[in-house]
């Protein structure tokens, strides 16, 4: 534990950016898989209606600088290509 105040408060405040990071990736996380597994199962409309929650929780995380939003976009960009083709 450091001495230092303002070092007592950078931990602080890390140990909740890092508890706002993880709840936020694993809300992305979870979002993808729900798509994923609709896609698995062979269920197209399915993953046509989850696609845009994904999308919206991915967003938040770019939003909340979790994720870089390059990493945002290819994470919708590859989404979205395996939901166009079980639909086609």
């Amino acid at each position: 534990m450091p001495n230092i105040k303002s070092s007592v408060k950078s931990m602080k405040i890390d140990a909740k950016r890092r508890a706002r990071n993880i709840s936020e990736k694993t809300r992305m996380k979870k979002a993808q898989k729900l798509v994923l597994a609709a896609i698995a199962a062979g269920d197209a409309a399915k993953a046509q209606e989850l696609l845009p929650a994904a999308h919206k929780a991915i967003d938040q995380a770019a939003a909340n600088n979790t994720i870089h939003k390059n990493a945002a976009a290819r994470k919708k960009s590859k989404l979205a290509l395996k939901v166009n083709a079980a639909s086609a």
